[in-house]
């Protein structure tokens, strides 16, 4: 099939990656997050294969649902993109929910009802019902043809573009997780956004532009973020002041009895807001205020003084930002 267009986008997607493991293939216990959302009788086991945003979206869900669930990892750090304080939150509500959370480890082979894997050398075998794959997604790239149309693609097979989004051929952009970048469906959309505006001749929006973005694990209670984090200004050797504040201290939360979680910002001496860290009921939708807030210039002194709506999860802001 030839497919012919004056202006071309390409969007297809990413898919999971397969890792290269004895016994999944034609595995019925073997799962990946699509098809597992269909099992009709709740596992009395899970194992997650994976320990990054997806994974733990399932370990949630599925400890709240009452399967015993084992998180099992390649990596020896749990969460390595997020501050220690909060990955540490994380994991005690996760482990809390009886959810075991094994790092360091390299899993050998998977038969039906059981998985092996090794830690520092020493064997070590689990009873699963339902293994679930979450070692993250690839471009979905495979029999496109981009090589026919002069399009590059790096070497994990994502489409090469500029700030505008366009590739090396002529007339043709990429956007969403085709690109191998930010895997959110929110920036897929914005990413629509900045290519139309090239194509109508504006070419005002760039993905240098647009700000930082934000970003939310639906784990219980989920957890968000937007801007830089304690490890990012440390390596930009930005000065920065930490605030923070428990989830249990907001009156919202005990309405709610959902207590459990940190909520923690970064600003500047003048009060320059440079990340926030929510994990707390709701915060999927206090993050979005804060976004708001960096790319307008609102300095942490002006959400302190903010007056909002009580009882709300949102008010504790006031108590956060208090410089």
């Amino acid at each position: 099939m030839i497919l012919e267009g004056e202006n071309i986008v390409i969007n297809t997607g990413g898919r999971p990656v397969i890792p290269n493991i004895k016994g999944i293939e034609n595995n019925k216990n073997v799962f990946l997050s699509e098809d597992i959302m269909n099992l009709e009788k709740l596992p009395k086991t899970l194992t997650i294969i994976g320990g990054g945003y997806i994974g733990l979206e399932f370990a949630s869900m599925y400890a709240d649902f009452g399967s015993k669930v084992t998180v099992v990892q390649d990596g020896d750090v749990f969460l390595p993109r997020e501050d220690e304080d909060i990955t540490k939150a994380i994991r005690e509500v996760l482990e809390a929910k009886t959810v075991e959370i094994v790092t360091g480890a390299k899993v050998t082979k998977a038969e039906e009802g059981k998985l092996y894997y090794e830690v520092a050398g020493e064997a070590k075998t689990l009873d699963s019902y339902a293994i679930l794959l979450a070692v993250g997604r690839r471009p979905n790239t495979d029999g496109l043809g981009c090589e026919n149309a002069g399009v590059k693609l790096t070497d994990r097979g994502a489409v090469v573009t500029d700030e505008h989004l366009k590739t090396s051929a002529d007339n043709i952009w990429a956007a969403g997780d085709v690109c191998g970048k930010l895997q959110f469906t929110y920036i897929s959309l914005d990413d629509s956004r900045i290519i139309w505006d090239e194509i109508m001749g504006e070419d005002k929006r760039t993905t240098e532009n647009r700000g930082a973005f934000s970003y939310s694990v639906f784990i219980n209670p989920p957890f968000s973020r937007v801007g830089m984090s304690e490890k990012d200004a440390k390596a930009a050797g930005v000065e920065y002041k930490v605030l923070s504040l428990s989830a249990n201290a907001i009156p919202k939360a005990k309405v709610l009895r959902k207590t459990d979680g940190l909520l923690k910002a970064l600003v500047k001496a003048d009060g320059t807001i440079l990340g926030a860290e929510l994990f707390c009921e709701e915060s999927y939708e206090m993050i979005n205020f804060i976004k708001l807030a960096m790319d307008h210039g609102i300095k942490a002194k002006d959400i302190a003084n903010f007056i909002f709506t009580h009882p709300t999860m949102s008010e504790s802001l006031n108590d956060l930002f208090a410089m």
